[in-house]
């Protein structure tokens, strides 16, 4: 059986050793190739690996690097015709943002180097945006994002804060509660989004209460559909002049 095809996540990571000034040369013979696709090998995506002699391999990575020259405008070759739209997607989208890219291609390489951070992903359901690499930063930054506004401790403690400060359990875009609406059933329940943008998540920096947003659950899942660019008080702005 054949490998899965490149998921952005793994292109962001062979595009930042693309663009990398100590790169050295395209070739499976390269260290730095090497490393990456050990990197690759351990990413949380792909648990179901068909071909693992191949998957991933350094021949594999150094094709991966070399689909990128047709699309790189510094080339003075032709490059290889074998890229895909994603790499050319991806390639276009960081060739003026290198320093975003690798930043976000170092967290990316930090969670494949963590076993426990790594399981804790896989138990992350897929959706509609990881399904279809609709996430600029990759399904690994998102996936991140969810385990961390899932973190119960930390969920519980800013709804103690809320409900110490207002008495109220209310979302923070449509002021929906769900006490008075469901009833007893609805006591105390309500969902938490956490406000940092996935290209500033960083795997060191613990969840503080201010990172935190409780929403409900038709605005949180408003919110994870443009997770890139849709902030708490955008969506409180959209939904208020929608109803005027």
């Amino acid at each position: 059986m054949r490998n899965p095809k490149w998921h952005r996540d793994e292109i962001i990571l062979a595009l930042d050793l693309y663009f990398s000034s100590d790169r050295g040369s395209i070739d499976d013979k390269n260290k730095k190739i090497i490393q990456l696709s050990k990197v690759l090998n351990e990413l949380p995506i792909f648990p179901d690996k068909p071909d693992k002699e191949r998957f991933r391999n350094a021949n594999g990575v150094t094709l991966k690097l070399s689909n990128f020259l047709a699309f790189d405008p510094t080339y003075k070759g032709k490059g290889m015709s074998g890229g895909s739209k994603l790499d050319e997607e991806v390639f276009k989208e960081f060739e003026d943002q290198k320093d975003k890219l690798h930043a976000i291609a170092n967290e990316i390489k930090k969670i494949a180097e963590d076993p426990a951070l790594r399981s804790k992903l896989y138990t992350i359901e897929d959706d509609e945006q990881t399904k279809t690499d609709s996430v600029s930063e990759g399904q690994i930054l998102y996936k991140l994002h969810k385990v961390r506004e899932r973190d119960g401790k930390i969920t519980l403690r800013k709804k103690e804060q809320v409900w110490g400060k207002t008495g109220k359990l209310a979302c923070e875009a449509c002021v929906f509660e769900f006490e008075p609406y469901y009833g007893t059933i609805g006591k105390g329940f309500i969902e938490c989004h956490h406000r940092t943008p996935l290209f500033n998540f960083k795997v060191s920096t613990k969840t503080g209460l201010d990172d935190l947003a409780l929403v409900c659950s038709n605005c949180h899942r408003m919110l994870h559909r443009r997770i890139d660019t849709i902030t708490v008080e955008d969506l409180r702005m959209m939904i208020k002049y929608d109803r005027i």
